[in-house]
């Protein structure tokens, strides 16, 4: 009887122990939060959902915090590699962002000693998500990033002022582009919409941006601008943090005293 009771007492403890686990808790990972991570990019990482981080976490909202420690739910779909064409201003970085895999094993299926890759070079994608040969689709008219939503005319304008600045880029300087509209947005010192920002005249009467001034902000948008602001949208920013951007060359002291962030190819990006 002793031996009965235990059991019994031994397999209420497990169950108990599964009720209380967040659902999707028993078949995951763990993944520690760190700074500038969201949901979003997470879940491209590990091949998964927000919808599905969210579920196994018991969350009602996309906001996280760094040190966070959140269930990854295993995934049961086997999803097939697939071949990339690598474009100009690629890297292995962005490539593996764009696909949610990590940069490494996209070296380790190509066989690569270094991460350097040109134009033209054809790459096995491991894994890789099924949206990943185009943007993610705008839902219900709205972008989630986070906490904050943006809508369809956001993007747009956003991905044209890109287009505007940065036709002639490479990619990861035209996702620069657009993170520093979005860290104006969240900066607190400047307008808090994209349109705000973009469309911002200072006290001196001057125009932040000078496609808005010429007229070319009303040009159609690029494919590759799209791209660019929706990586933008969901959390990359090349820049780690910077308000301001010009082309180097440009005479303007106020401007060249600024902290320097980094420099992409033409545009000196800055604090």
């Amino acid at each position: 009887m002793n031996r009965l009771l235990l059991y019994a007492r031994y397999f209420l403890a497990v169950v108990a122990a599964l009720v209380l686990l967040p659902v999707g808790a028993a078949a995951a990972a763990t993944h520690t939060v760190s700074p500038g991570e969201s949901l979003f990019l997470i879940s491209r990482a590990y091949g998964t959902t927000v919808d599905a981080l969210r579920r196994a976490n018991g969350l009602y909202t996309d906001l996280i915090y760094p040190g966070q420690q959140l269930y990854i739910p295993v995934g049961n779909e086997k999803r097939s590699p697939v071949t990339y064409t690598v474009q100009p201003g690629d890297t292995l970085y962005l490539i593996g962002l764009r696909y949610g895999v990590s940069f490494q094993s996209i070296k380790a299926a190509n066989g690569l000693g270094s991460d350097t890759i040109y134009p033209g070079q054809k790459l096995i994608i491991p894994a890789a998500n099924s949206w990943g040969t185009s943007p993610a689709p705008v839902s219900r008219g709205v972008i989630s990033s986070g906490p904050v939503n943006y809508s369809r005319s956001d993007f747009d304008l956003l991905a044209r002022l890109i287009t505007a600045e940065a036709d002639s880029e490479s990619y990861i300087t035209k996702v620069a582009v657009g993170a520093v509209v979005l860290n104006r947005v969240k900066s607190g010192i400047f307008p808090n919409t994209i349109p705000g920002v973009i469309y911002q005249v200072d006290e001196t009467g001057s125009y932040q941006f000078e496609p808005v001034l010429n007229g070319w902000i009303n040009r159609p948008a690029s494919e590759e601008a799209k791209r660019a602001a929706l990586d933008a949208l969901n959390g990359v920013d090349p820049t780690n943090g910077a308000l301001y951007f010009f082309e180097s060359w440009v005479p303007n002291s106020w401007l060249q005293s600024r902290p320097v962030s980094v420099i992409l190819d033409s545009f000196t990006f800055t604090y």
